[in-house]
């Protein structure tokens, strides 16, 4: 499974030669830093709404490969009331746009989402539209790498690289990343718009610890530059190579039900 995590890496080579394919390695090791059978977690989406008042949202994240190896996530919704039971599952789709549904307890059926023209609406009235939720893990071939410096951030030596979708229709342009230089962690992402081009969100990780020898982020907020409002995700509890995650749990019976066959 590839997962944003950790996986050290030394890179002995002057910025000033990096090639495109080095470009391509550095998001290449980024996104691939971790491997794992599953993942669980736990945590609370904290909404920071234009006028500064706050909603805090409970959700049971899942994810497995199948036996090809592409990457399934599923999001269950447990508090508040008014959002409790929806459910949301994703299939990745190495070629292209992830296979996308959502069951809405008040529709009652599941519905399919597409990525080409849902894609980039807001995910259950978050920051994070549906293709931001599988954006760290989007594999690397589906975009074009360039290594545009090496800076600091927050101390941390990175290097700044633009990631162009080679797929026009995408929700963003381009995409700026802060890799470390040291273990390949993804700090931050600027997202700019495909239509004119502009900035509008800020993706940034943070509070990194070590979960079962594993460099993980504990905290991811996104932010909506026109308007300030922002969702972070705050990791309560999380269990790599989680055996309590089975199959039964990524098909449409789940996605409806909650229950998994034993």
């Amino acid at each position: 499974m590839k997962k944003t995590i950790f996986f050290m890496i030394s890179l002995a080579v002057s910025a000033t030669y990096l090639t495109a394919q080095s470009a391509d390695d550095i998001v290449s090791r980024s996104r691939n830093r971790i491997t794992m059978k599953s993942i669980s977690t736990t945590s609370r989406m904290v909404i920071v709404n234009k006028d500064k008042s706050t909603s805090e949202r409970i959700i049971k994240q899942y994810s497995k490969d199948d036996a090809k190896r592409n990457g399934r996530t599923i999001i269950e919704f447990i508090k508040p009331t008014s959002v409790a039971g929806t459910r949301f599952i994703t299939f990745e789709n190495a070629n292209g746009a992830d296979n996308m549904w959502i069951f809405l307890p008040s529709v009652g059926k599941e519905t399919r989402i597409d990525a080409k023209t849902d894609g980039s609406k807001p995910f259950m009235s978050t920051n994070f539209s549906y293709n931001d939720i599988s954006s760290q893990d989007r594999d690397a071939s589906l975009d074009t790498h360039t290594l545009l410096k090496e800076e600091d951030l927050n101390g941390k030596a990175c290097y700044v690289i633009e990631s162009k979708p080679r797929d026009k229709s995408y929700q963003y342009s381009k995409m700026i990343s802060w890799i470390d230089k040291n273990n390949s962690v993804n700090y931050k992402m600027e997202l700019y718009d495909n239509k004119k081009g502009a900035l509008v969100k800020i993706l940034e990780m943070s509070n990194f610890q070590n979960v079962q020898e594993r460099l993980t982020p504990r905290q991811t907020k996104m932010t909506t530059v026109s308007d300030g409002t922002s969702t972070t995700i705050y990791i309560d509890e999380i269990k790599y190579d989680d055996d309590e995650i089975t199959e039964s749990m990524f098909t449409k019976a789940y996605l409806k039900t909650g229950k998994k066959r034993e």
